[in-house]
């Protein structure tokens, strides 16, 4: 929890994390190091100096090293598990729920954990969703349209495949479905990760929740002119967040572009741990301030109940948490005890 200098509260919700193995004992072949490398590129040239990690420690870091980093030093109250597939490049996946889940059953309330699917896996797949849900108990989906499988380089949620595994989302209450859409990773196609096909999907589907992570970078515009008809499209602010510190007016530009077509309820903070750690993301938004050009060429509002919403309250929203409520619940946590 972050505490302001009045001593007022704000409650923040990491809506992107990742507990990854880009090991070498992991890689499958040569794309599995040029992705994790790509990773690293991101994390070492956006990251302040004192917060690059050596990169063997990138490649592959424990449980602990990550709780020490989201809960204890940094301000983050529960953090969001977003994991991919990426089989094609990982003996294992890049991924793992049940390392997840295991976590998440350590440290009570602090984690809820995603899943993911893939269309190109047919009714198989299907099958496999839904026991999934069952096992894990998944509110919400993270999809990587440029994953390859087989020959295919990426597929489309507006392809009739995927909408039958939205269908079956809806179908078992999987309401939140995180889609990346932003830079490319190395070797993934960029046009894979296009936002065009969110139109579609969330016209077809006015009942999931389409968050669209990294904000469609570089595709802002084409994304802020689809969220501002769909209303059930929200932004999640992971990799755009790291800008706030190598280019603050090219972050302060995304951020009241968002707030300008969106509204200031549909966007959402995100670290993409290990990427980045949360801490400097978080103290660095609280203290940002729109240019003075900027505040009066869009006109959008700022001040700390907007940061509010965005570091938390958003999250909450989507995923039926009440703060209140959260709150008594993680005064027992360990990790509480060691952060104070």
């Amino acid at each position: 929890m972050y505490k302001t200098k009045d001593g007022e509260e704000i409650f923040v919700i990491d809506s992107h994390i990742h507990l990854w193995d880009g090991s070498k004992e992991n890689q499958l072949n040569i794309h599995g190091d040029q992705f994790i490398s790509c990773f690293y590129d991101y994390h070492k040239n956006l990251s302040p100096e004192e917060y690059v990690w050596p990169k063997e420690n990138f490649l592959k870091y424990d449980p602990e090293t990550l709780t020490k980093d989201v809960f204890v030093k940094s301000y983050v109250d529960m953090g969001i598990f977003q994991p991919v597939y990426l089989k094609e490049f990982y003996k294992n996946g890049f991924g793992d729920f049940d390392e997840n889940e295991k976590l998440s059953k350590k440290y009570p309330n602090r984690l809820i954990c995603n899943g993911t699917f893939d269309p190109r896996h047919g009714e198989r797949g299907l099958e496999i969703l839904e026991q999934n849900k069952h096992k894990y108990d998944w509110q919400g989906i993270k999809l990587y349209t440029a994953d390859w499988v087989g020959d295919s380089k990426g597929y489309k949620l507006s392809d009739d495949s995927a909408k039958r595994y939205l269908e079956k989302c809806q179908e078992l209450g999987i309401k939140n479905i995180h889609v990346h859409k932003g830079p490319t990773i190395t070797p993934l196609n960029r046009d894979a990760f296009d936002v065009a096909d969110i139109d579609d999907a969330a016209s077809c589907f006015p009942e999931l929740n389409f968050i669209v992570e990294h904000v469609g970078l570089p595709r802002l515009e084409d994304f802020c002119w689809i969220a501002t008809q769909e209303k059930n499209v929200y932004g999640g602010l992971s990799v755009a967040m790291a800008f706030i510190h190598t280019r603050p007016r090219y972050f302060a530009e995304i951020i009241s572009e968002l707030l300008y077509w969106l509204d200031e309820d549909r966007i959402l903070f995100g670290s993409d741990y290990a990427l980045w750690e949360p801490s400097w993301l978080i103290e660095k938004f609280i203290a940002m301030e729109l240019p003075e050009d900027i505040q009066q060429e869009t006109g959008v509002t700022f001040d700390l109940n907007v940061k509010k919403k965005i570091l938390g309250e958003n999250a909450a929203a989507l995923y039926n948490i009440d703060i209140q409520a959260q709150k008594e619940k993680l005064k027992s946590c360990p990790l509480a005890k060691q952060r104070a």
